[in-house]
C-alpha cells in the first residue's frame, strides 16, 4: 500500500465497534476487571489492557498504533505535547555527568529545554549543523546522544540521515530526530538510519491546530549498551524494545505527561488527511518561494529552490520535496512588520501545520529568550518572517504576498 491508502487501511486500523470508521473517544480514567490476579498482569504487563488513563489508553492507543505503522517503528509513546515528546526522549537515556550534541538551528523552544537540562548536570554542545564534521571534534566518553530537527525550523537546513547516523553507530551512538516539519510523508527517517523519531503531533499530523500532542517512535535497532547506558541495564532482557519499556514503565509514565484521548481522537482525524494536506502545502510552498525569489526587496530561504545549499539532499531524501515552511528577510524589523501587517489571507500566528497559511516574526516571539548569537545559528534575524504554507488557493496566496511586499516603504 502506498502512502494515503495505508492510512487508512493498514494493519493499525482496527475495526472498531458497531461498525464505526474511527475509534470511539474512552474518557475513562480507570478500566475494571473481574479479578487482581487479571489487573496484577496487567500491570506487570504480562498481558494486555488498560489499567490507568495516564498509563494507557484505548483512543491514545490506536493513535500510537497509526503513527507507528507510518514511521516503520516497533512502537510509539503519545505525550502531551511536542515538547514533552522532545525532553522524554532524551531524559529516557540520560543522567547527571552526561553529555548530548545538538544542532543550534533548533526550534526555539527546544533549545530553551536543552539549556533548562544543564541544571541537572546535562551538558550540551550545540553545532550550526547536524553534520559529521562538525559532531566529531564535540565526542567524548560521556556523549549520549546527537539530537537534531530534520527540516529545521525556522532555519531550514535539511539533515543527512544516512551519513549521520551511519557515523554515530560506528561510535555507538544513537541519532534522535525531531520530524515534525518533515512528517512521515516526505521521508521515515529510520529507513536512513535514525533511532527514535520525534514529533510535535500538534502541527501537520494534526492539521488544524485543535489538538497539543507529541509522539515518540522507537526503532528497535539501536543496542543500548548497559555499560554506556546504566539506566538500561534492567531492561536488555527486553532486546529491541528495551529502550521502549524504560520509558513506558519509566521517566514517561512518572512524570505524567501522556496524551489526553480527546486530542489523540482528534488528531486520528485530522492525520487520515496527512497526504493529501502534505502534497498541497508543500507545492503550495514551493510555488510561493518561487514567485518570491523574483521580487525585489526580500530574499528567499526554502530546501527545494536551487539557490538552497540543500536543494539536492531535498530531492533524494525528501522525494522532490521541500516541507511547508519558508522564510524571508526584508532588511528590517519595522519592513517585516509592515509586511505581515499587509498580509489578508495570512494569519498571524505561532503554530505550523495548520490548514491555514500562518505567519510569525520568530526574533520577537518564539526565539524571544534567546541571544542575538543563538538567534543567528537558528537562521534567525531582526528582518525574518517564518511562513506556515496552508492550503489555500496558491494564486490567492502569491498575490496575497507580491502585493504586501510591492507596498513596502
Amino acid at each position: 500500500m502506498k502512502f494515503q491508502t495505508r492510512l487508512l487501511h493498514g494493519k493499525a486500523v482496527d475495526t472498531y465497534a458497531n461498525g464505526a470508521t474511527v475509534p470511539p473517544v474512552s474518557f475513562a480514567n480507570a478500566f475494571a476487571y473481574e479479578t487482581s490476579e487479571q489487573l496484577e498482569k496487567v500491570f506487570q504487563n504480562r498481558a494486555p489492557g488498560f489499567a490507568y488513563s495516564r498509563i494507557a489508553n484505548p483512543t491514545v492507543d490506536a493513535f500510537e498504533r497509526r503513527v507507528n505503522e507510518l514511521e516503520g517503528g516497533i512502537g510509539g509513546v503519545a505525550c502531551s505535547s511536542g515538547m514533552s515528546a522532545v525532553t522524554l526522549s532524551l531524559l529516557n537515556i540520560l543522567q547527571a555527568g552526561d553529555e548530548i550534541i545538538a544542532g543550534s538551528a533548533l526550534f526555539g523552544g527546544t533549545l530553551d529545554l536543552l539549556h533548562d537540562l544543564e541544571a541537572f548536570g546535562i551538558k550540551v554542545h550545540f553545532i550550526p549543523k547536524v553534520e559529521k564534521e562538525l559532531i566529531e571534534p564535540h565526542l567524548t566518553e560521556n556523549t549520549k546522544a546527537v539530537f537534531g530537527e530534520l527540516i529545521g525550523n525556522p532555519a531550514l537546513n535539511v539533515m543527512d540521515i544516512r551519513e549521520t547516523a551511519d557515523f554515530l553507530h560506528e561510535k555507538g551512538i544513537p541519532l534522535i530526530v525531531d520530524s515534525t516539519t518533515a512528517t512521515p510523508y516526505l521521508v521515515n527517517p529510520i529507513q536512513y538510519g535514525a533511532d527514535v523519531v520525534v514529533h510535535s503531533t500538534s502541527k501537520y499530523i494534526n492539521g488544524s491546530g485543535d489538538a497539543i500532542s507529541g509522539i515518540i517512535i522507537d526503532s528497535g535497532n539501536f543496542s543500548w549498551n548497559p555499560q554506556r547506558y546504566p539506566g538500561m541495564a534492567d531492561y536488555k532482557k527486553y532486546g529491541k524494545f528495551a529502550y521502549l519499556v524504560k520509558l513506558r514503565n519509566g521517566i514517561w509514565r512518572n512524570m505524567g505527561g501522556c496524551l489526553a484521548p480527546m486530542n489523540a481522537y482528534l488528531n486520528i482525524i485530522g492525520m487520515e488527511t496527512l497526504g493529501l494536506r502534505m502534497e498541497r502545502v508543500c507545492n503550495n510552498a514551493y510555488q510561493l518561494a518561487q514567485a518570491l525569489e523574483k521580487l525585489d526587496g526580500v530574499t528567499v530561504n526554502y530546501p527545494l529552490l536551487e539557490s538552497s545549499p540543500y536543494h539536492d539532499l531535498a530531492q533524494t531524501q525528501l522525494n522532490g520535496k521541500g516541507g511547508a515552511i519558508l522564510t524571508i528577510r526584508t532588511g528590517s524589523k519595522e519592513r517585516a512588520y509592515q509586511l505581515i501587517n499587509k498580509l489578508k489571507y495570512v494569519k498571524i500566528a505561532t503554530n505550523i501545520g495548520d490548514v491555514r497559511t500562518l505567519v510569525i516574526h520568530p526574533a520577537s516571539t518564539i526565539y524571544i529568550h534567546s541571544t542575538p548569537e543563538a538567534m543567528a545559528e537558528a537562521g534567525v534575524y531582526e528582518d525574518s518572517i517564518r511562513i506556515s504554507v496552508g492550503i489555500e488557493d496558491i494564486e490567492d496566496l502569491i498575490a496575497d504576498f507580491t502585493e504586501a511586499v510591492e507596498g513596502l516603504e
